[in-house]
């Protein structure tokens, strides 16, 4: 998994790098400058080049990258917000440099014509204003050249991070630079790895500037960006000896009247994802009769209360409940007799609605259990608001893997994967998806994968970060091959594809 910190993080790798290995400040950056420079002359290997720079380190980095290109005869214009005298330490070091080599740095205390016009027709516009440290709104000269480069037709290049954009949470203040690639350094920051800060980011590439990987994993880091590797370690492979018993038989909960589709979706999903035997067992009915489902999948009827449960229980190893589950009173009877029954469960939907103010029927189940909430569930969940939860997404995905003590998938753009079962607030961020999963039924298939991983065998918090990217993945399929009219039926279709991939 790939390394993501965050600011706090990132400076104490930078200090431990300069004390304990002994670089000095003055070199990273120059290691830095050069990096930023390489993404610059392949973004544009012609046109001139305009270079903001802020009077910090990041503005130190903006130094190196001009004369480094100046220096291969490239046209790089410098505007500094501020003065040069303002300009400190590492920075001013190559600030002096640049200027020696030849360079101009603009001071610029508001922004004029002629500065606006370097921005407006360069074929590259570097942000170097303001990295990890920056706390606040961008305000003065440095909002106005963010707003300028914004409207600028050249490629915008970010140095460690979009300015504007908060490097722990993602969120995007007004204005904020949007990069079509940004060169962070060092490791991945959490503001560009998770929602919504990604969407600012354009193609991140991260530049190793000389700090060891031994430091970076021997440091206490609380999140990860899931790779390809970490998930086909744990899925598992065809054998020969193979059998459907070997497969694991998932039970889908739910698809109440009206609802049917949902628990439907769930089901083929875990079908698809490699269950070898899947039961959809539906409440409020008599007969399985009254159900409609494909011919690979099995039904019972559970009848009006939970009587039934225990016994369609049995021998099952992963069960899923709450897709299209409905909300009345014998939904919580359901849920409670799923979680003293010592089988993996997976709850979703209408049953996180019913555990919201029973958090002790999670905490006290026998066996391991996953919630997978969208962020108005996770609201409810954790008794604050959606846009709260949107703020900070990994903060509370921790918030909810802690008060429940599960493995927490905090659905959306950027998927987060907190595992609660162990007390560990690690959280896995998950690069696949997009668009094209924003569509009903996307979330009935994504529980019914995870529950199929479970089936198979998988810990829970394996399950859970394999899941949520082999979904990704196939929604990324689904919508290069559909667009908008991509559905969760076509989602479901493609899991295997994206399995087989692997």
């Amino acid at each position: 998994m790939k390394p993501v910190v965050t600011a706090a993080e990132m400076r104490a790798l930078d200090a431990a790098t300069i004390t304990e290995i002994g670089l000095p400040g003055a070199v990273l950056m120059e290691t830095a400058g050069r990096a930023i420079a390489a993404a610059v002359a392949r973004a544009a290997p012609r046109g001139s080049i305009a270079i903001l720079c802020g009077p910090g380190n990041n503005g130190g980095d903006g130094f190196v990258v001009a004369r480094v290109l100046r220096g291969q005869g490239r046209d790089a214009t410098v505007l500094l917000t501020g003065t040069i005298a303002a300009v400190r330490g590492d920075a001013r070091l190559h600030l002096d440099a640049l200027v020696r080599s030849g360079g101009v740095v603009h001071e610029i205390a508001a922004l004029g014509d002629d500065h606006a016009a370097v921005i407006a027709e360069a074929a590259v516009i570097v942000d170097a204003l303001f990295g990890t440290g920056l706390a606040r709104p961008l305000g003065g000269a440095a909002a106005a050249m963010v707003v300028h480069a914004n409207r600028a037709r050249g490629v915008r290049i970010a140095a460690d991070l979009p300015s504007g954009l908060d490097a722990d949470t993602g969120r995007a203040s007004d204005p904020c630079f949007a990069a079509d690639v940004t060169v962070t350094l060092g490791a991945l920051k959490v503001g560009i790895a998770s929602a919504p800060g990604h969407a600012r980011a354009g193609a991140v590439e991260v530049a190793d500037i000389g700090i060891p990987p031994a430091l970076v994993a021997a440091t206490a880091i609380k999140a990860g960006l899931v790779e390809v590797e970490d998930v086909r370690a744990c899925v598992p492979r065809m054998a020969a000896l193979d059998h459907k018993g070997r497969r694991g038989h998932a039970l889908i909960v739910g698809g109440g009247p009206g609802k049917r589709g949902a628990a439907r979706l769930a089901s083929i999903a875990a079908l698809r994802a490699g269950a070898g035997l899947v039961t959809w067992a539906a409440p409020t009915i008599a007969s399985a009769d009254e159900l409609t489902a494909a011919d690979v999948i099995m039904t019972e009827a559970l009848g009006p209360d939970a009587a039934r449960m225990s016994a369609v229980l049995a021998g099952k190893a992963a069960v899923c409940i709450g897709p299209g589950l409905g909300r009345g009173a014998g939904a919580l009877a359901l849920i409670e007799a799923v979680l003293a029954a010592g089988v993996p469960a997976v709850l979703d939907a209408d049953a996180l609605v019913a555990i919201a103010d029973h958090p002790e029927l999670v905490i006290g189940a026998t066996g391991a259990v996953i919630l997978t909430p969208h962020p108005g569930e996770a609201a409810r969940l954790a008794g604050t608001t959606t846009a709260a939860i949107e703020a900070d997404r990994l903060a509370a995905a921790r918030v909810l893997a802690a008060k429940f003590r599960a493995v927490v998938v905090l659905k959306g753009a950027r998927t987060v994967v907190c595992d609660g079962l162990l007390g560990d607030d690690f959280c896995a961020i998950n690069p696949t998806g997009g668009p094209a999963l924003a569509t009903a039924g996307t979330g009935d298939v994504l529980a019914g994968t995870i529950t199929a991983l479970v089936a198979q065998g998988l810990a829970a918090v394996d399950a859970a970060r394999a899941g949520v990217w082999i979904h990704g993945a196939a929604g990324e399929q689904v919508g290069g091959e559909r667009g908008r009219g991509a559905t969760a039926a076509d989602v479901a279709d493609a899991l295997p594809a994206a399995i087989l991939a692997l």
